[in-house]
């Protein structure tokens, strides 16, 4: 199979389907529903980046910025499964990081996911806090976080 190169592009309203599809497939149950999607591919604040081989998206990740712009929350990043371990949840996470740019960086996952755990302790997140029975499941949620920056805020 040929090695093509990965373009981080902004995503929009027009990547609906190809994120919808994403979501799916990486979170199943847990994926967002259409709505959510459109919202976070639509609202003017909002960080998102798509990772695109050729014209294929093959990962993503939605960013916002609360508690009056001070906290980035990385709300959703998802690679497809035949593009993991190259680096690309690593990049994306990176380019959301530095667009919230923000004093202090959240996220949450399933306790369970040892591949994003490995990720977000690597990039300098600390586990927080534990959201009981969070996922539809009942598996808990584990919130993780680290600060920003020296040019954040």
């Amino acid at each position: 199979m040929p090695v093509h190169s990965v373009e981080y592009l902004h995503a929009s309203w027009r990547d609906l389907r190809a994120v919808l599809a994403l979501e799916e497939a990486c979170f199943g149950a847990d994926a967002w529903p259409w709505i959510d999607v459109l919202a976070a591919l639509s609202l003017p604040d909002a960080v998102r980046i798509k990772a695109q081989v050729g014209a294929e998206v093959v990962g993503f990740v939605f960013g916002e910025r609360r508690d009056r712009r001070r906290v980035g929350w990385i709300s959703s990043l998802a690679v497809a499964p035949g593009h993991r371990r190259q680096g690309i949840a690593r990049e994306l996470l990176r380019r959301c990081e530095l667009e919230l740019s923000t004093r202090q960086l959240r996220l949450a996952l399933r306790r369970a996911n040892e591949g994003a755990l490995a990720l977000y302790l690597s990039e300098g997140y600390r586990q927080s806090e534990v959201w009981p029975a969070y996922y539809r499941d009942g598996e808990d949620g584990l919130v993780m976080g680290k600060s920003g920056g020296a040019n954040a805020g």
